[in-house]
C-alpha cells in the first residue's frame, strides 16, 4: 500500500511530528510512505527511514496564521503558493497513492485552503482514486464563526472517506472543541494518541533530579524562559535546565545567557523524551505531543499553556489532564518567577500517576484503519 502524507507545520513542530509518526508506522508495517512537508525544516526531529518531499516552506507571522512568510522572511505571493502546489500535485501523480492523509485540514491550515483543494482534486481525478484521510489532533482550534464548521463539513463529505482523531475517546472527544454534525460523527475514526513507543531511561541518565523547562520546537515561550531564569535564583537547592528551540535558538540562548542566572541553558535535545525519564518535574506549553510525552514519562509537570492571540487549544488541553496527579497548570497571565516555583514545588510532592491510563497505539491504529478502508475500496 502507498500512502502521501500532507502536512504544513507553521509555528511549531508538533504537526509535523505527529505526520512522521504515522509515516513511521507505515512503514514498520511494510507500506511505502511519502510525506510532503510545508513547513520549515526541523532537524531536532528523525526523517529515518522516511521519504520525505520538501515544499517551499512557510511559517506563520507569529500567532498570525493568516500572513505566511518564506525562508527570507516575506510575505509569501501568488508565485511561491503556486510552486508549492505544483510540487504536492506532482508529488502526489507521480506517487499514486492508495491512501492520501491531509493533517489539519479541513479543520484547519484555512490560509492553504487552495493547494489542499488542488491537491484533493487532484486525487479525486486519478485512475485509482486513492482512500483520503483527514488526520487531527484530540482538541481542534475551535471555529471562530459557525461557517467555519459548515466548511469544514462540505469539504468532507466531498473529499474524505473518514476523519481519524487521535485521541483516547475515554479521555478526550472531538465536540469539546468542535462542532460535530450527524454527518461528521459518521465519518470520525479515535485512533487513541498517536504517540511514538515510551522512551527509554536515558543511558546517562542526564536531566537526573533536573526541573526541565521546553516551549516545543518552535520560536516562542520566552515568557515561560524567563520566568524559569528568575526562578532559578530563587531555588539555589534546584538545578533548571532550559531547552531552547525554534530556528533562531542561538540568538535566544545567547540573550538568556547574558542574564547570569544559575540555569543550565542549552538547545533543544532529541533525548528530552529519556530525559523526562529522570527529571524531578518538568515545566513546558502544553502541545500535543508535549502532552503525551509527559503522560508516558509520568514525570511532575507544570503547564503553562500557550494562549497568545485567540489560541484556546493548549487551555482546552492542560483543564483536561489538570486532574491528573503531579499536574498543575498555570495561566501566562499568572505567570511568575515566585508563582512557578510554588508550583513546581507543588508537583513534585504529588503522588506519582499511572502511565498506562490512556491508550497511545493511535499510530499502529491508524495503519490499521486505512489498510481496512483502502482494501474495501478493492
Amino acid at each position: 500500500m502507498k500512502v502521501l502524507i500532507a502536512v504544513t507545520h507553521l509555528l511549531g513542530t508538533g504537526h509535523l511530528s505527529r505526520a512522521l509518526t504515522l509515516g513511521r508506522a507505515f512503514a514498520a508495517a511494510g507500506h511505502q510512505v511519502r510525506v510532503a512537508s510545508g513547513g520549515f525544516p526541523a532537524p531536532q526531529l528523525s526523517l529515518a527511514g522516511l521519504d520525505l518531499v520538501q515544499l517551499p516552506p512557510l511559517r506563520s507571522d507569529g500567532v498570525d496564521f493568516t500572513r505566511l512568510l518564506t525562508a527570507e522572511g516575506t510575505v509569501a505571493d501568488d508565485a511561491y503558493h503556486d510552486a508549492r502546489q505544483r510540487t504536492l500535485c506532482e508529488t502526489l501523480r507521480e506517487m499514486q497513492p492508495d491512501v492520501l492523509i491531509t493533517e489539519l485540514y479541513p479543520f484547519g491550515r484555512r490560509s492553504l485552503k487552495g493547494e489542499f483543494l488542488s491537491l484533493l482534486k487532484a486525487a479525486h481525478a486519478l485512475p485509482h482514486r486513492p482512500v483520503v484521510l483527514a488526520s487531527i489532533r484530540d482538541i481542534l482550534a475551535p471555529p471562530s464563526k459557525p461557517k467555519k464548521a459548515v466548511e469544514a463539513d462540505a469539504v468532507i463529505a466531498e473529499f474524505y472517506d473518514a476523519v481519524l482523531v487521535h485521541s483516547d475517546p475515554a479521555a478526550t472527544r472531538l465536540d469539546i472543541s468542535w462542532p460535530v454534525s450527524e454527518m461528521l460523527a459518521g465519518k470520525l475514526r479515535y485512533t487513541g494518541y498517536v504517540a511514538p513507543p515510551a522512551a527509554l531511561p536515558h543511558p546517562e541518565q542526564a536531566g537526573a533530579g533536573e526541573v526541565l523547562v521546553s516551549a516545543g520546537g518552535g520560536s516562542v515561550g520566552d515568557a515561560l524562559y524567563d520566568a524559569a531564569l528568575e526562578a532559578a535564583q530563587q531555588t539555589p537547592d534546584i538545578t533548571w535546565r532550559l531547552l531552547v528551540g525554534g530556528s533562531d535558538a542561538a540568538e535566544r540562548i545567547a540573550r538568556f545567557t547574558a542574564k547570569g542566572s544559575r540555569a543550565i541553558i542549552e538547545a533543544a535535545r532529541p533525548d528530552f523524551r529519556q530525559m523526562l525519564c529522570h527529571a524531578a518535574a518538568s515545566v513546558s506549553m502544553c502541545g500535543y505531543n508535549t502532552a503525551l510525552d509527559l503522560l508516558q514519562a509520568g514525570a511532575p509537570a507544570v503547564l503553562v499553556p500557550f494562549d497568545a492571540g485567540k489560541e484556546v487549544e493548549q487551555s482546552l488541553r492542560a483543564e483536561s489532564l489538570a486532574p491528573l496527579s503531579g499536574i498543575a497548570v498555570l495561566k501566562t497571565a499568572d505567570l511568575t518567577p515566585s508563582a512557578l516555583v510554588q508550583a513546581v514545588k507543588g508537583v513534585m510532592a504529588e503522588a506519582p500517576r499511572a502511565t498506562d491510563r490512556f491508550r497511545f497505539d493511535g499510530a499502529a491504529r491508524t495503519v490499521e484503519i486505512a489498510a481496512e478502508l483502502a482494501g474495501d475500496r478493492r
